[in-house]
């Protein structure tokens, strides 16, 4: 059929062009992009294990959970979004996106509004042009300025080509106006009919079969061509675009094959060559360049009917040149035509053929227009029939028990050579005046229902719409992500009364805007909910070929419903992304940017620029809380900061006091150092044997030691100046005023050191005391401390780490308690740092933070564990290798909208929007809502509960697997 082409063979011709403006390959796989590698080398096994061992990057290694989730991380973009303006400054767009309709409207009034603008357009141009005397010319679709352009340069043409396109097929040799192409021309005679209509050398099939199709009911295609002034040139055409109806305005210039006399070089000698011509020029022009035969693209079977080749081209202005209009299907033509909806059917996907025949195509003409086509093989033929070419069913009947159907070939020629076509045996005059058919190469034969059904895979059902049927719609803008599945933006609307409803999700038409695509082409799907129903009603109509849009129709009851939506989309990388196309193509397509921008922004405002009323409110009451929040937190700060500092006075001044208390204390104990150790010296020079013993055993020394590791130095337990071994224990001096809290350093790990030194000066205990994580004891004692009375070796002092005491505890003031300087950031005096707000009290629980209030980056445990000890974890092991991903992340959005067709004047469609995030209100209803489809495999191993509608119920299925459970254990 006139099947579109995919997207990677959609232009069909690109030639050479400078590097900067040549795109990538298209030829490449849309989903695999393949680099080249350099030649292989034969490496031995052992040597290949070997340097793959050695070029392996083991710190890099982690948990592969957790590289997986790194991946999906990078793999979409953090700022999801996509360019609603491509041109600087577009006060167009804003205007056409706040004048979007979203309440409920009549199916004609668009219509009406669009008629009465093109009327009043063309009326203008009239006027202006009887002033200046000059017939029209259009300034934004001149073809032949652009044509003489083309010629001259050789370069590019923004009538013919698109914004992307190097070059094309498209040939025409000249430019005329309507009145030096045809004789006497007639912009109708005898009205359009699809007899009237001859496909041109434009790939335009579709648009062709359309226009026969529109042509079998009567007054669709005069609705089309609404206003014209024949001898000024201009004419105006009305065309159904993304819901609404839009006019356009163009000149009578067109495309002619020959060239004119004076420029045709080898055609002219040709033509001169023959003898006995009186006027060379003048024929050459009646026979080369007149009619409707001399036409370039499209053209009427008339020699001098003019609304066909002239509706093409305004046609092609509305989607900014002709080589827009290459491929299509029938049925988004006819949509284009009448504002309808279409259906695309397949031939073996009809369940009941009696029915179709009977309630759908009988009704070809009345309530349904069809168009038919072939999608398979290679541009051949098979029995007359052409494929991946469009047709259009122009009737049905059902005579004498034979179901025939009239179909047409747009070309004019070439028809079914089967059962039924011209001459064939079925034919008898009596079927000929039955079906008032006459033989001819028109296009135009007959063909059984049978024989259609076998020999044709592809429909198009568009459906018509009367006076008796509203439309409303809302569009919106959807970031797509990889993963497919039901999104959470959702469109909802509400029927007040029972009536037959059409629904259809579409996306904006990109044929409007070719070369601006991108790199995503999206398909839709929805699902339909009752809001009070567990199960879903519908869903879409499933689509092959066509993706701009998708439908279905049933009768609903009152009530609040839900469409969720589904969007599949798919990424070619080779295409270059709007923003390449716009900085590549500005410098040298200008004119053709401006064009093909301005109608790409139009498109767009429908789900950029425009928010709804209801996301106002919501932006609105979002910023407040965000604001109060923010105060809050403020506040908040700023009473942590105020508690931290009357919290760091107090520890100052206790600072102070314990400095103080420690160097009296240390003063204390030098004096008391000096007496003892002067009392010592005189009591050993008078007990001082006159023969040392020189030659003391080792066992003895040991024993001495192992006493002196028993005893220490006999720290005051009862509190009576005595140790358990009954040796003197120096008291430190007794304060009467007990002195405030002294922080005390946490008890030191393992067993505690004997350390020996022969002087404690002043200097050292103050030193030692400005060490944090250390502790002592104050203690002295006899240098005989532990030995026997005929010990001649004199004890050194010994200082031991005991166990922290508090000064407020029990034994405070008595003999051998230690004193202990608190752990603190600036060299022990406090700061803020060293204040933690869990030492902070409140007044109250207003000054206490929230417990909603975010915590602190720093506290957030990692919730993927490393199950593996072995690999360490490295964070940056992700980030030093190369993501081509993390630098061209997946960023899909889409610009869809709802439209319900039903006879509710009072229906309403708002949309709910998640975006992927947290959903607000009942999660389990809207999880139920969103989950899978019935036939969906994963349905099952998921654990979905079932409806009661479909038989069976959680308890159902609870109490048969508690039945299998008991059987399992022999109950």
């Amino acid at each position: 059929m006139a099947a579109p082409h995919s997207r990677e063979t959609r232009r069909l011709i690109r030639c050479e062009a400078p590097a900067a403006t040549v795109p990538p390959s298209r030829n490449a796989s849309p989903t695999r992009i393949v680099q080249s590698r350099p030649p292989s080398i034969a490496i031995p096994d052992e040597q290949a294990q070997t340097q793959s061992r050695h070029h392996r990057q083991l710190p890099k290694r982690q948990h592969p959970q957790r590289t997986i989730d790194q991946f999906w991380s990078t793999f979409t973009s953090k700022e999801p979004g996509k360019p609603f303006s491509v041109l600087p400054d577009n006060g167009y767009a804003k205007r056409a996106a706040a004048q979007t309709p979203t309440g409920v409207k009549n199916v004609l009034a668009s219509y009406g509004e669009a008629r009465a603008s093109c009327e009043a357009k063309v009326a203008k141009i009239v006027k202006e042009c009887r002033r200046t005397n000059q017939k029209y010319t259009d300034p934004h679709f001149n073809i032949e300025a652009d044509f003489r352009r083309w010629v001259a340069e050789k370069n590019f043409s923004d009538c013919l080509m698109g914004l992307l396109d190097n070059q094309t097929q498209l040939r025409p040799a000249s430019v005329k106006r309507v009145e030096d192409i045809f004789e006497k021309p007639q912009f109708f005679i005898e009205g359009a009919t699809a007899s009237d209509v001859r496909q041109g050398k434009e790939g335009d099939c579709w648009f062709m079969s359309a226009l026969c199709t529109l042509s079998n009911k009567e007054g669709l295609l005069e609705s089309i061509c609404v206003a014209r002034d024949e001898k000024v040139g201009v004419y105006g055409f009305v065309f159904h675009r993304d819901g609404e109806w839009i006019s356009e305005v163009i000149d009578d210039k067109l495309y002619l094959i020959k060239e004119d006399f004076n420029e045709a070089t080898l055609e002219r000698n040709k033509w001169l060559e023959l003898q006995n011509r009186t006027s060379p020029e003048e024929e050459y022009r009646t026979v080369m360049q007149t009619g409707s035969r001399a036409l370039y693209f499209a053209q009427c079977s008339d020699p001098n009917e003019t609304w066909l080749p002239l509706l093409e081209k305004a046609f092609a202005k509305a989607h900014g040149d002709y080589a827009a209009l290459e491929s299509g299907f029938v049925g988004e033509g006819i949509e284009d035509l009448t504002g309808g909806v279409t259906t695309e059917l397949y031939s073996t996907d009809i369940l009941d053929k009696e029915k179709f025949w009977k309630e759908e195509l009988m009704n070809v003409n009345k309530e349904f227009l069809f168009g038919c086509g072939t999608m398979g093989g290679k541009h051949g033929e098979r029995n007359g029939i052409l494929e991946k070419h469009a047709y259009s069913i122009m009737e049905a009947r059902e005579v004498g028990g034979k179901r025939l159907l009239k179909l047409r070939n747009p070309w004019g020629n070439t028809e079914w050579r089967g059962a039924w076509s011209d001459g064939a045996k079925e034919w008898t005059p009596e079927w000929m005046r039955l079906l008032d058919h006459q033989f001819g190469d028109d296009g135009v034969f007959w063909i059984s229902y049978s024989d259609l059904l076998r020999n044709y895979q592809h429909f198009d059902r568009t459906r018509l719409f009367g006076q008796d049927w509203t439309v409303t719609q809302q569009w919106t803008s959807i970031n797509v992500p990889w993963s497919v599945d039901y999104l959470d933006t959702k469109f909802k609307f509400t029927l007040t009364k029972q009536s037959e409803v059409i629904i259809v999700l579409s996306q904006i038409d990109e044929r409007y805007f070719r070369g601006l695509e991108g790199q995503y082409e999206f398909h839709l799907q929805f699902r339909l909910h009752k809001d009070d129903e567990d199960e879903y009603i519908v869903r879409s109509h499933q689509s092959y070929y066509m993706k701009r849009s998708v439908t279905t129709e049933l009768q609903l009851e009152p009530g609040d419903y839900t469409v969720l939506l589904k969007i599949i989309a798919k990424r070619y990388p080779d295409e270059w992304t709007v923003e390449e196309v716009v900085a590549k193509t500005c410098q040298f397509r200008r004119e053709k940017l401006l064009r093909i921008g301005l109608s790409y922004d139009l498109a767009h405002a429908k789900g950029g620029f425009r928010e709804l009323e209801v996301e106002k409110k919501e932006e609105i009451t979002a910023e407040r809380r965000r604001k109060r929040k923010e105060t809050a937190v403020k506040m908040h700060q700023a009473r942590v900061t105020l508690h931290k500092k009357q919290k760091l006075r107090t520890l100052k001044m206790n600072w102070k006091k314990q400095k103080k208390a420690l160097k009296k204390m240390a003063e204390a104990a030098e004096e008391q150092a000096k007496q003892e150790k002067h009392d010592r010296n005189e009591q050993e020079r008078q007990e001082r044997p006159e023969k040392h013993d020189r030659h003391d055993t080792l066992e003895k020394r040991l024993e001495e030691f192992k006493l002196d590791e028993q005893e220490g130095l006999g720290i005051d337990v009862n509190g009576n100046g005595r140790s358990h071994s009954g040796v003197d224990v120096i008291k430190p001096p007794r304060r009467t005023e007990t002195p405030e809290q002294i922080p005390v350093s946490s008890p030191p790990v393992g067993p505690p050191r004997q350390q020996r030194t022969d002087t404690w000066t002043h200097h050292s205990a103050m030193k030692q005391a400005a060490r944090p994580p250390q502790s002592r004891s104050i203690s002295s004692g006899s240098p005989f401390v532990g030995a026997t009375p005929g010990s001649n070796m004199p004890r050194r002092d010994t200082l031991t780490i005991a166990p922290p005491v508090s000064i407020h505890s029990p034994g405070f003031g008595m003999p051998g308690i230690q004193v202990h300087k608190p752990s603190l950031s600036n060299g022990g005096r406090p700061t803020l740092s060293d204040i933690s707000d869990d030492d902070l009290s409140w007044d109250s629980e207003l000054d206490d933070p929230s417990d909603s209030e975010p915590e602190d980056s720093s506290h957030q445990q990692d919730t993927h564990g490393d199950p593996c000890p072995n690999n360490p974890k490295n964070p940056s092991s992700m980030e030093d290798e190369s993501d081509d991903f993390g630098k061209d992340p997946w960023n899909a959005v889409c610009v869809v909208g709802l439209r319900v067709y039903s006879r509710d004047s009072e229906l309403r469609i708002d949309v709910e929007r998640g975006d992927g995030g947290p959903r607000n209100g009942d999660h389990n209803l809207q999880d139920q809502q969103r989950g899978l489809d019935v036939d969906d495999a994963s349905k099952d191993p998921s654990r979905e509960p079932v409806s009661p509608s479909s038989g069976k119920t959680e308890g159902g299925r609870g109490y048969a697997e508690a039945s299998l459970m008991g059987v399992v254990l022999g109950e």
